[in-house]
């Protein structure tokens, strides 16, 4: 089959592509504006990115063409479409279908290959969560097939199919496991529904809910139904691993549960026969379940959302048969994703170096979150310098600027990329006083952190995309 990807170098379209190819297909793609690691995935894989979304392409007359979300009935100034491709296939009547669409029939439940679903939800950790809980399969041999918005260190690819079930395994209903990052936001413009209702796992981790996505989303509440819509795909022997501390995940399961149910939390509210807790600092802590010991992580990832990122995915192995002590033992071997929290780079300066970090973080519990995992890391006299842009649709919108002072509250000086906001970044941060600055373009916020920069700080650049390639435009310009 020759599926033709529009919009191909997003994170999930990427991965898909990279199924695709692996599973012996021909894939092309198009994209505008592509930036690594994506970009760099498809390249090695030799894959065939086509720059835009030109009508032109039609002439490669693939069997599908794979639509990504990014894709719209959009018209530019002057009335012409923005995806004259998108037209041009409409005109012509040739099959199109999401990209979500696509890998369930295709990949998770493909009749030659049952998988057995594991599909991890929630606003913030799914990259980490699912990169985590597929490394604890992979070591404890059961070769899952993955696929994350982002690329794991412990693999180096974003997607793989995994080991393919024999004729024996098929017979006796044994199924290879694939873990997927299951987003809720919407599948393509042709299908709003959120794009995990497509996956229909046997194992669903809703890792925690607040609101995001203003673009698509009134507020929590219809958030909250889209995560009812997976819970209602779960079978009866399934598992729901659900953060016990969160009061919109009781909500959602308050709204019908037909599946088994794991709670995992910080909080009393994890303490029960199923309950899981943990007990100890980020960087080495016991796993607790009926309060008793049953594993100890010991690893160099900062934050206690990776503390919670560990229990659900060492509750939801567990539903494979992955024992606790078995999948903690695995974790003290995780080297995170690439893109969260990862070292760029450092500058030598006498009395200390100056060290860049790269993260994903763009919502501000997440931003609050990376920032104190850096200072628990770091200690309270090391100076933090955070580096941001708000890039997301919901940042855009203004929705959250309010939070912003709030989550940047243990960064020791704030600097804010404004270019492209409708809204007032100077007066949003203001309650931050000199602590916070604000720069239009991505070359004023590296004259403005090479300025205050001092020998022995942490850099820390925040956004969920390439940034205008900041983190080497910093290090070239602070050594």
């Amino acid at each position: 089959m020759h599926i033709h990807i529009l919009g191909i170098c997003g994170t999930f379209m990427g991965g898909l592509a990279a199924l695709a190819r692996e599973a012996g297909h021909k894939v092309t793609g198009c994209d505008a504006g592509v930036y690594p690691p994506m970009s760099d995935q498809l390249r090695s894989l030799g894959i065939e990115l086509i720059e835009g979304f030109s009508a032109d392409q039609t002439k490669l007359n693939p069997d599908v063409y794979v639509i990504g979300n990014v894709v719209s009935r959009a018209r530019l100034g002057d009335g012409s479409p923005k995806f004259p491709l998108m037209e041009a296939i409409l005109e012509s009547g040739a099959t199109y279908t999401s990209g979500p669409q696509w890998l369930a029939e295709h990949v998770l439940h493909h009749p030659s290959q049952p998988r057995h679903v594991l599909a991890v939800a929630g606003t913030h950790g799914k990259t980490t969560t699912t990169s985590m809980l597929a490394w604890i399969l992979q070591a404890a041999g059961l070769e899952p097939g993955f696929l994350v918005g982002g690329v794991p260190m412990n693999f180096g690819v974003s997607a793989r199919l995994g080991r393919l079930s024999s004729p024996v395994d098929v017979a006796a209903h044994k199924r290879t496991p694939f873990v997927i990052e299951a987003d809720e936001y919407d599948t393509a413009f042709f299908d709003k529904r959120s794009k995990f209702v497509h996956y229909h796992p046997r194992t669903a981790i809703l890792n925690n809910l607040e609101f995001d996505h203003a673009d698509i989303f009134d507020n929590l509440a219809a958030i909250e139904r889209q995560f009812h819509h997976l819970v209602r795909t779960v079978p009866g022997s399934g598992r729901v691993v659900v953060n016990a501390d969160e009061d919109s995940l009781q909500r959602v399961i308050d709204q019908g549960c037909w599946s088994g149910v794991a709670k995992f939390g910080v909080s009393a509210n994890a303490a029960g026969p199923d309950g899981w807790c943990v007990k100890g600092e980020p960087d080495n802590f016991a796993v607790l379940r009926h309060g008793k010991e049953v594993g100890r992580v010991q690893w160099d990832i900062t934050g206690v959302h990776n503390q919670l990122n560990a229990l659900a995915a060492i509750a939801a192995a567990e539903h494979l048969g992955v024992s606790p002590a078995q999948a903690a033992a695995a974790l003290t071997e995780f080297q995170n994703v690439r893109r969260r929290m990862e070292v760029r780079g450092t500058v030598p300066r006498a009395g200390g170096d100056i060290t860049v970090y790269d993260d994903f973080a763009h919502h501000p519990t997440a931003i609050r979150t990376t920032v104190d995992g850096l200072r628990r890391k770091v200690g309270p006299n090391a100076r933090i310098l955070a580096v941001f842009e708000p890039r997301s649709n919901t940042m855009k919108l203004g929705t959250m600027k309010s939070q912003l002072p709030w989550s940047l509250e243990d960064a020791d000086l704030a600097f804010c990329h404004s270019g492209g906001l409708d809204w007032d970044a100077v007066d949003a941060l203001l309650p931050m006083g000199a602590r916070a600055s604000v720069a239009g373009s991505v070359d004023e916020v590296i004259a403005q952190v090479v300025a205050a920069a001092q020998a022995g700080d942490h850099v820390l650049c925040m956004s969920n995309g390439g940034f205008g390639g900041i983190h080497a435009k910093l290090l070239a310009a602070l050594a």
